[in-house]
């Protein structure tokens, strides 16, 4: 497994590879989910790719980017035990040579759901993996569906921008009590971490939005959206923890009517 930190390196690599290449972005803190990707690429390619960048161009809010949570050395030895191939390891500075001043912006659905109060959060998530699809010129790139929204977008942008990069929706990894697997999780005390568990059963069970929204609000959960569409209801919560509070995002096809 390499290291590259240096993408003036990574390019002459890449200009070697022979095969297939499969890609995986991540922001770090890697959990059983990444894992899942990480895995499908190692079956599907002769290479497989995984960058680890914490984009801070896609945080509206500072103290969400300085708590997100970090595992370096822990990640890279995953990553080795799975068989990546390369670990793209780039700063600021390289991925925005520009310091962000060419942006991509997608004006209907990135205002939606999390783009709804999280401004500018979907620009900088598509210029980074635009940039990153650019630089790794993957066949292949895997995208859980936790981020279903941010799956959608990406898989959007390659078709109306034709880049040739099939993107892969991989099925979100659950605990046992359904909680979708997350880095965020880590910052769940015991007490949230209970409470979060019933974020994706309430979601799964009620007969409506407005009633899987009333249920979360008498838990203790601060609502942020729950919404039908596309066949699956949206969610986004904040859970309060000791330290401050969780944001969780979650979507699935719901079992009861899909009444708004």
């Amino acid at each position: 497994m390499q290291l590259i930190s240096d993408l003036s390196q990574w390019r002459e690599l890449r200009s070697k590879l022979k095969g297939s290449v499969g890609f995986v972005p991540t922001m770090g803190a890697l959990h059983e989910g990444h894992l899942s990707l990480l895995r499908k690429s190692v079956a599907e390619n002769e290479h497989t790719v995984l960058s680890i960048f914490l984009n801070a161009t896609q945080f509206n809010n500072s103290d969400d980017l300085t708590n997100y949570p970090s595992s370096v050395e822990e990640d890279l030895a995953l990553a080795r035990a799975v068989g990546v191939d390369v670990i793209l390891l780039p700063d600021y500075a390289q991925v925005y040579p520009d310091d962000f001043r060419f942006q991509i912006h997608e004006e209907v659905f990135s205002k939606e759901l999390c783009g709804s109060d999280r401004p500018g959060h979907f620009t900088g998530v598509l210029t980074v993996v635009f940039k990153l699809l650019n630089l790794v010129q993957p066949e292949k790139a895997y995208f859980g569906e936790k981020d279903y929204q941010q799956y959608l977008l990406i898989k959007d942008m390659c078709a109306a921008l034709f880049l040739p990069t099939e993107i892969v929706g991989c099925d979100t990894l659950r605990e046992t009590d359904g909680l979708a697997m997350s880095s965020r999780n880590r910052h769940l005390d015991p007490l949230a971490r209970k409470l979060a568990g019933r974020f994706n059963q309430v979601l799964c069970q009620a007969q409506s939005d407005q009633e899987a929204t009333q249920t979360l609000e008498k838990l203790g959960c601060s609502v942020g959206y729950i919404k039908t569409q596309y066949g699956r209801r949206f969610g986004a919560v904040e859970i309060a923890t000791k330290n401050g509070s969780v944001r969780l995002i979650d979507n699935l096809v719901p079992k009861g009517p899909q009444v708004i």
